[in-house]
C-alpha cells in the first residue's frame, strides 16, 4: 500500500471515529457539512481524496479543530 492510500485510510478512520462519537449518521453529518451522504461514505472508505475546503466543512460540522481530523 502506498503512502497516498495510507493517509486516505487513516483520515477516513478518524472521520468515522469522530462521527460516531457524536452519534451522527453519515446522512446527518453530510447535512451539517452541506455535503452529499455518499461523499462522506466514500471518504470514510478511502475512495475519495478530500479537499481542504471540505475538511474544514466537516470539522465545523463535527465542532472540532481541523487538526483533530488530521
Amino acid at each position: 500500500m502506498n503512502s497516498k492510500q495510507n493517509i486516505l485510510i487513516r483520515f477516513g478512520e478518524k472521520l468515522r471515529e469522530l462521527r460516531k462519537s457524536k452519534n451522527y449518521s453519515q446522512e446527518e453529518l453530510a447535512h451539517k457539512a452541506d455535503l452529499h451522504r455518499t461523499y462522506i461514505g466514500m471518504i470514510e472508505r478511502a475512495e475519495k481524496n478530500i479537499t481542504l475546503l471540505n475538511i474544514e466543512k466537516i470539522a465545523n460540522a463535527l465542532e472540532v479543530n481541523i487538526k483533530e481530523l488530521l
